[in-house]
C-alpha cells in the first residue's frame, strides 16, 4: 500500500496537469477558444507550486518557462496562426513544468513539447486540407501571410491583416496539437529514462 502513496504523491501533479491540458483540448475543440480560468488558473497554480515547493528560485523558474512560452507562441498568434487561449495554454504548461522540473530541465521540456506540438499540428493541418479539399485558398492564405511578413510595417499591421484574414479560414483548435505535443513528450520522456 505504501509503494502506491508513495507513486500517487510523485505523480499526481503531472496528473493534474494532464487533465488541465486534456480541458483546454476539448474545450477548444468544441469553442475554439481555450477559456481564461483554465490558462490564467494553469499560470497562476504553477507559479504558486513552484514558489511553494522551491522558493524564490523555483518561482523564477516557471516564470521564466511562462515566458519562454509566450516567446515561442507569439509569432505564431501576431500573424494569426493561433489564438491567445493556445498561447496563455502554452504558458501555463511552462509555469507547471518550472515547478516541476526547474529552469534547466524545464526548458527542455517546454522546447521539446512544443517541437511534437507543431509537428502534430502540422500534420492535422495537411489532413484538413485534404477532408476540406480547399487547396488554392490555403495557397493564397499561406501567399498572404508571407507577404505580410515581408511587406508589413510592423506586428500590429501583421496582426491586424491577421484578423480580417481569419475570417475566411478553417481553423484548426491548436489546444489540441499543443495537449497532444506536451503530453507526448512527457510520456516519451518518461518511457525513455
Amino acid at each position: 500500500m505504501t509503494d502506491w502513496v508513495n507513486v500517487f504523491c510523485a505523480s499526481w501533479p503531472l496528473a493534474l496537469l494532464s487533465v488541465l491540458l486534456i480541458t483546454g483540448a476539448v474545450i477548444d475543440c468544441w469553442k475554439l477558444k481555450v477559456p481564461n480560468w483554465l490558462t490564467f488558473g494553469m499560470m497562476l497554480s504553477g507559479l504558486a507550486l513552484a514558489g511553494w515547493w522551491h522558493g524564490w528560485a523555483g518561482f523564477g523558474a516557471s516564470l521564466g518557462l511562462l515566458v519562454f512560452g509566450f516567446v515561442l507562441l507569439w509569432p505564431v498568434y501576431a500573424i494569426g496562426g493561433m489564438g491567445a487561449g493556445d498561447v496563455k495554454m502554452q504558458m501555463g504548461f511552462g509555469a507547471w513544468i518550472g515547478a516541476l522540473y526547474g529552469w534547466t530541465e524545464g526548458f527542455w521540456i517546454v522546447l521539446y513539447g512544443f517541437c511534437l506540438a507543431a509537428l502534430i499540428g502540422g500534420v492535422l493541418a495537411i489532413a484538413m486540407m485534404f477532408w476540406h479539399g480547399r487547396w488554392r485558398e490555403y495557397r493564397q492564405n499561406t501567399r498572404d501571410i508571407l507577404s505580410d511578413l515581408g511587406q508589413a510595417a510592423d506586428w500590429q499591421q501583421i496582426t491586424q491583416r491577421a484578423a480580417e484574414r481569419k475570417r475566411r479560414m478553417v481553423l484548426l483548435p491548436y489546444g489540441l496539437p499543443l495537449c497532444l505535443g506536451f503530453l507526448g513528450y512527457l510520456a516519451w520522456r518518461g518511457l525513455a529514462m
